[in-house]
């Protein structure tokens, strides 16, 4: 039989299921007792892979070439956390007293991150709420001065803390004062924690101090705010680029380096002999902050534009296409059949995010969590929306 003629493909099927899915080995096997295919081996591999219940059985997630770095991680801004990312960290059992009797009650830790400089500003609060997050947004926003873009997840103490800035409706004294600033919100699209890799990353450093540090007991609300500035001076005083051997290399930059002007765990300079003028004093600190942007842009830069994965573009996704969505919670046999109706491509043209129609409703989701079915375009163009 030749091995592209669609008697052998109908043949290869039939043998397919009466083998019940089998291998390649198992198919081929039973087709030999009664023909015999050109290449066959390869032929069967071929037509075995758009199987699609096989598929569904061990599917495979879509990738794309990655992208390059958001406009505000590569463009040095005026000051550190004017581009911020914000996200959670899991629940911390935390006791009202140090006494006997006390209660317990659970507390969250705000991690806010400069996209630039990677500088820390942690925060603790005892609710996921929108109002709790808004409080913490006011402390942050009270220490380390106002941030002009806020980027985040699709929580819905965000998205609440979004609506509530930008409708300047609120009846608490907070809000109203908030709304004044014009902090433009960026959400990620939704399930796509790969988006947010820089605050999601930070957020599992401050639990790897934190578990270290409290090793299992329950602290109180004070006791975890000196905690959390202890664990962000050290979150801060990180080396920003790789250590060298070289002797005389000692001065590495650091997110403290940004904000007081050196390490926070690093010894305090001496005092200079000689006075100098206050206005010789600043021009020479503001000569030490470019010199800080300046490597900044020379070491951190460069360093930045590595990338370890995805290194190859692959053909973008289609309007009508057939995908199964990712679910975590449930096996794949089970995960929603879709189809995809808008595509969001990135600035390359490139699609990473696409909106698709399923039995639920529609759902935007990043192409990590879609794995495309294995079916020629003419078979998917005429087939009917899932139901």
């Amino acid at each position: 039989m030749p091995k592209s003629h669609h008697f052998t493909r109908l043949l290869i099927d039939h043998s397919h299921e009466v083998t019940l899915h089998g291998g390649v080995s198992l198919t081929l096997a039973h087709l030999r007792h009664q023909y015999w295919l050109v290449s066959g081996r390869q032929t069967v591999a071929s037509r075995l892979r758009k199987c699609v219940t096989c598929f569904r059985s061990k599917p495979e997630v879509s990738s794309q070439l990655m992208g390059n770095l958001p406009y505000h991680r590569v463009n040095p801004p005026t000051r550190p956390f004017v581009a911020t990312g914000v996200d959670y960290t899991g629940a911390i059992e935390l006791k009202s007293s140090k006494y006997r009797g006390n209660t317990t009650y659970k507390g969250y830790i705000v991690v806010f991150i400069c996209l630039a400089t990677k500088a820390v500003h942690l925060e603790a609060v005892t609710g996921m709420s929108t109002e709790h997050f808004l409080c913490a947004l006011h402390r942050f926003i009270g220490r380390r001065g106002l941030c002009q873009h806020m980027f985040s997840d699709n929580g819905t103490n965000f998205i609440g803390a979004d609506n509530a800035l930008n409708a300047k409706s609120i009846e608490t004294d907070i809000v109203p004062k908030l709304a004044e600033r014009g902090i433009q919100w960026h959400f990620n699209p939704p399930h796509s924690p790969n988006f947010g890799g820089l605050w999601e990353a930070n957020v599992k450093s401050t639990k790897y101090h934190l578990k270290r540090i409290i090793e299992g007991t329950r602290l109180t609300y004070e006791e975890l705010s000196t905690v959390l500035v202890r664990i962000e001076s050290c979150l801060n005083s990180r080396p920003l680029c790789p250590l060298t051997s070289d002797i005389d290399d000692l001065d590495v930059l650091t997110p403290g380096h940004f904000l007081i002007g050196e390490s926070l765990l690093a010894p305090p300079p001496e005092q200079p002999t000689i006075k100098v003028s206050l206005s010789n004093n600043y021009i020479a600190l503001q000569r030490m902050i470019q010199q800080f942007w300046s490597r900044w842009s020379s070491d951190w830069l460069s360093y930045l534009q590595n990338r370890p994965k995805w290194h190859q573009t692959q053909p973008n996704l289609k309007l009508n296409e057939l995908v199964l969505i990712k679910d975590d919670r449930l096996p794949p046999n089970e995960w929603l059949l879709g189809r995809v109706i808008e595509l969001h491509p990135g600035a390359d043209q490139l699609v990473r995010v696409a909106t698709v129609r399923t039995k639920n409703g529609n759902y935007k989701r990043p192409i990590s969590k879609l794995c495309r079915l294995p079916i020629c375009e003419e078979e998917t163009g005429s087939s009917s929306s899932p139901q």
